[in-house]
């Protein structure tokens, strides 16, 4: 009879025991998630900085060429067979850290991403074919602006930024007139 009298009590040790188990499991598993996550959103977000800075570059080194070519909207002209060599470089370090955007990147910012290189790539053509046509030459770079700009706000929304992108950089910019004004 004594054991009959204990039941209740080992029962209640056992039922204590597994709900103290699963609840220790869950906040457990809650726990390495939520780090999980928060190590890919940092990942994320230094491999989206390391290929906006790779583009900003490559585009840099455009820009500088074109203030060779006769643009006034960019200081330190760069001679064209000074720069294209840096221009290849600099392409190179961008498809290294595309990898790292591919592996990581939702497909919206992906896609931002592969459009923002190919307008930059679009500024890079326009260098080596030759005269470049003030009009496509300020085309290309506002292109090339608001495929950063969608790039921005994609990325934003991948590592859940709140609030609006910051405003576009309105490339180029009319410093002059805004002199004048």
């Amino acid at each position: 009879m004594a054991v009959l009298d204990q039941l209740p009590a080992l029962i209640g040790v056992v039922v204590g025991s597994i709900g103290s188990y699963a609840a220790q499991s869950l906040t457990e598993r809650r726990v390495w998630r939520r780090q999980r996550d928060e190590r890919w959103d940092e990942k994320r977000f230094e491999t989206y900085g390391r290929y906006a800075g790779a583009l900003k570059a490559q585009l840099r080194i455009a820009q500088r060429i074109g203030a060779s070519l006769g643009f006034a909207d960019v200081t330190d002209p760069l001679e064209p067979a000074e720069g294209l060599p840096l221009f290849a470089d600099a392409e190179s370090v961008r498809a290294t850290e595309w990898e790292s955007v591919l592996l990581v990147g939702d497909a919206a910012t992906i896609a931002a991403a592969r459009n923002w290189h190919e307008t930059v790539w679009t500024v890079e053509l326009l260098i080596r074919e030759g005269p470049v046509d003030a009009q496509l030459w300020t085309r290309a770079h506002q292109l090339a602006s608001a495929a950063r700009d969608s790039f921005y706000e994609s990325a934003r929304r991948d590592l859940g930024i709140k609030g609006t992108p910051p405003p576009s950089g309105q490339w180029p910019r009319q410093w002059r007139a805004e002199l004048s004004g």
